[in-house]
């Protein structure tokens, strides 16, 4: 029996791109060929040769577990909310930058 998917890419401008799908929304940022991608499931970053079908991908983040025998250690909820806090200044800081370097490359071109 089959299953619904539902999968969806919003190019935001070169380099950046909202991700939608069933399981939620992640966003995805690099050019063609190296790429991180961060969503509900963690950071996932795959780099490769264009063309060629060969890719490298990595994850950190959550895992279920579920095809692994490795088990990660859980952090204590202060240790998990102080890792919650950087990663969410992180990608603050890293948001506002593609703004700025967006809005930049925006005058420039105007001129």
């Amino acid at each position: 029996m089959g299953s619904f998917r539902f999968y969806r890419r919003v190019h935001i401008f070169p380099g950046l791109s909202v991700n939608l799908s069933k399981s939620g929304p992640s966003l995805t940022m690099g050019v063609r060929g190296a790429h991180v991608t961060l969503g509900s499931r963690g950071v996932t970053k795959t780099v490769g040769i264009p063309g060629t079908g060969i890719y490298y991908t990595s994850r950190t983040g959550h895992h279920t577990g579920f095809h692994s025998a490795h088990q990660e250690t859980p952090l204590s909820p202060e240790q998990q909310a102080s890792a919650d806090r950087k990663a969410e200044g992180a990608m603050g800081c890293l948001l506002l930058m593609i703004i700025a370097a967006f809005f930049f490359l925006l005058g420039a071109l105007m001129r």
